[in-house]
């Protein structure tokens, strides 16, 4: 299994990510994203670059070989509570990432399409108690919530989605308890809002709320969300 790992580094913020560029000062949650059908770490840099700028730990694996049966039967799940797992194994002596992972926070998880259903996989029909913080879009109702995971969940999808019927993942959104939210883009389909600004901006708010206790980034999600073609719902406590 390849993998893309963006991470906050020294320097000044901004420009192209630096391979193997020296790890910024502090401690960082870890946000992992996985994509969906026919894509790859590299096609969804719109979401990772700016979760890692604003400062997240982003493993995104690549799975080349990704399909239906991998996602429904839990392997693709399992996979990455994998990652997550080795992921969190380089907060030890002798790696760069030594000291600098906020292992204390929970992990926050998000993937789009076969990646969305993976992760709300992890809430619930597979789920891992490590992550407080869930990202699923363009999913589909992968099953019942999980009492072992306690996460703030939000739902993005267009409502002209004909892959995942966005009816599915209105059930799993209703499904679950707060904190959650839904991010409706009208109009759109299955993956044509997944650069949008307003994708991005909540995506990383979200976290930023989640993972550092960021009220002010809570306060703004209403405000990134909202537009002419865009729906917002929430209960945020």
């Amino acid at each position: 299994m390849d993998h893309l790992r963006l991470l906050p580094a020294t320097g000044t913020p901004g420009g192209s990510p630096v391979t193997s560029a020296p790890v910024a000062q502090g401690v960082f949650p870890v946000c992992e994203f996985m994509h969906g059908l026919s894509s790859s770490p590299q096609k969804s840099l719109a979401i990772i670059r700016p979760l890692a700028e604003a400062g997240f730990i982003v493993p995104a694996p690549h799975f080349a070989n990704l399909n239906d049966q991998d996602v429904y039967n839990g392997n693709q799940s399992k996979d990455v509570s994998e990652v997550i797992t080795r992921t969190l194994a380089l907060n030890t002596a002798g790696d760069p990432l030594a000291g600098h992972i906020n292992t204390a926070v929970g992990v926050g998880v998000s993937g789009h399409s076969m990646g969305g259903m993976t992760t709300h996989g992890l809430l619930t029909s597979w789920p891992d108690a490590r992550i407080t913080a869930a990202i699923p879009m363009s999913c589909v109702d992968m099953g019942n919530p999980s009492p072992a995971v306690r996460a703030k969940v939000l739902f993005t999808h267009g409502d002209r989605d004909g892959t995942c019927p966005i009816s599915s993942a209105r059930q799993a959104y209703r499904e679950l308890p707060a904190a959650k939210a839904f991010l409706t883009f009208r109009g759109a389909g299955h993956s044509n809002y997944f650069g949008d600004s307003r994708t991005v901006n909540t995506s990383v708010d979200w976290m930023r709320w989640s993972l550092y206790g960021d009220t002010a980034a809570r306060d703004r999600l209403r405000a990134d969300a909202t537009s002419s073609t865009t729906t917002w719902e929430s209960a945020l406590s």
